[in-house]
């Protein structure tokens, strides 16, 4: 049990050192992407579009804003690389292109589901 117990230790210790460091510049760049996605209007917008494309208006509609305003938190995400625009005849659609968002919102739906309530 000792041996199990120094294995794992040793290997926390190898997961820590081994990490990933970012530069400054990158963990800037990852800050305010995350400062974009960090509204609540915008991971509704997420969710739903993990699901599938929708246009402006079935997202306006399904957070219950405006279309100009769901345009423009649209806009943000699409600046930062998280979403993809396509045309089909006069309708434009989006989807998520980021391939992590679909991490991300899970771990936001881990964490805030109704399910640990009373653990926020």
């Amino acid at each position: 049990m000792k041996n199990l117990v120094l294995t794992c230790r040793y290997v926390a210790i190898y997961r820590y050192y081994m990490r990933t460091v970012l530069s400054a510049e990158a963990l800037e760049q990852a800050a305010h992407c995350l400062k974009v996605i960090g509204h609540p209007h915008r991971l509704r917008m997420i969710q739903s579009m993990l699901q599938g494309a929708h246009t402006v208006g079935e997202l306006a509609e399904e957070c219950g804003i405006a279309s100009n305003v769901a345009s423009e938190h649209l806009r943000l995400m699409e600046r930062c690389g998280f979403l993809l625009r396509s045309r089909e005849a006069r309708q434009v659609f989006y989807s998520v292109s980021e391939p992590h968002i679909e991490k991300i919102m899970e771990c936001i739906e881990d964490r805030f589901s109704k399910k640990r309530g009373k653990n926020l």
